[in-house]
């Protein structure tokens, strides 16, 4: 099968589509042909040596978290999935930028038939991110949430699920996207310009209770200054967050496939929409890194085996 591996760090420029040996399904294991692969921003930094400290790339390195496909085969032990099966599901190997991926059967969940493959194919790294984001500050019917980046992956999951369980969100987000977050029901404020907590206040109404941050410094320290109890600061991107007070989240700790199952079944219901903005081949991986690499872009990019 073929696969994507680079052998030094570096820019997208490493990264290649070599043949490597098929999987094989070992006991409770279970191989599948991905259909779609998401990618993240998190991958850059391992591929570039930016996280080496906490996570080493191991050459030749593989990646990918995030996949869907069709079930090809099952090992001894292996019950609840068969071969032909639509799944969904994440591998901890950085293996699933690949024509095909094993992992053990408890990563796995059902495809619902609503969900296209390039939307399911992205549902393990960020929308789970954005999903214990909420999690994590509690946030409950009656809320004022705030959250960063909430117009990209992680965030506009994170404001979607919090208006979900019933809070009002405030989106920061520029302006080409504010459309898009009051078609969901969340109130728009740019996080460009000045007295930015001032216009949060503004555009709340009442006190802001919960803030979740999935871009980084300077939010968690916003959610202090907005007078948002610590705990109720919830960050997946400033790591040195935790000096505040703050909740840094890991959310690889809590992701798992029932978690996995309740999103998919929100994007089946029309309760979640998870935006595409582009799907690659897997030969034009580097095009596809090349294109997240611009920021501002609303929606997730997504390999297509």
């Amino acid at each position: 099968m073929r696969a994507v591996r680079f052998d030094e760090y570096g820019s997208e420029d490493v990264l290649t589509v070599v043949e490597v040996p098929d999987p094989h399904a070992g006991p409770g294991q279970v191989v599948v042909t991905v259909r779609a692969a998401g990618i993240n921003p998190g991958e850059v930094g391992i591929r570039t040596g930016a996280l080496s400290e906490r996570w080493p790339a191991h050459f030749p390195e593989g990646e990918g978290s995030d996949f869907a496909g069709v079930v090809l085969s099952v090992g001894d032990g292996v019950t609840g999935v068969a071969v032909g099966d639509e799944v969904i599901g994440y591998t901890d190997e950085r293996a699933s930028h690949a024509e095909q991926v094993v992992v053990p059967a408890g990563q796995l969940t059902p495809k619902p038939q609503a969900v296209p493959w390039e939307v399911a194919g992205t549902l393990y790294v960020a929308p789970t991110a954005g999903h214990a984001l909420v999690d994590a500050a509690s946030v409950v019917p009656g809320d004022v949430v705030v959250v960063s980046g909430a117009a990209g992956g992680v965030g506009s999951v994170a404001a979607q699920w919090a208006r979900r369980a019933g809070a009002t969100v405030i989106g920061l987000a520029s302006p080409d996207n504010h459309a898009w977050l009051r078609s969901r029901e969340i109130i728009p404020v740019d996080y460009h310009g000045g007295d930015l907590a001032g216009r949060i206040r503004d555009a709340a109404g009442a006190p802001v209770t919960a803030l979740l941050d999935a871009v980084g410094a300077p939010y968690p320290r916003l959610g202090i200054d907005l007078g948002i109890e610590p705990a109720r600061i919830a960050t997946v991107a400033d790591f040195a967050a935790g000096a505040l007070g703050v909740q840094v989240v890991f959310h690889h700790v809590t992701a798992n496939a029932a978690m996995l199952a309740e999103l998919a079944q929100a994007v089946a219901e029309g309760a979640l929409e998870i935006p595409i903005r582009a799907t690659f081949p897997l030969d034009q991986v580097g095009d596809a890194y090349r294109l997240l690499g611009d920021r501002h872009t609303r929606g997730k990019i997504v390999l297509v085996p």
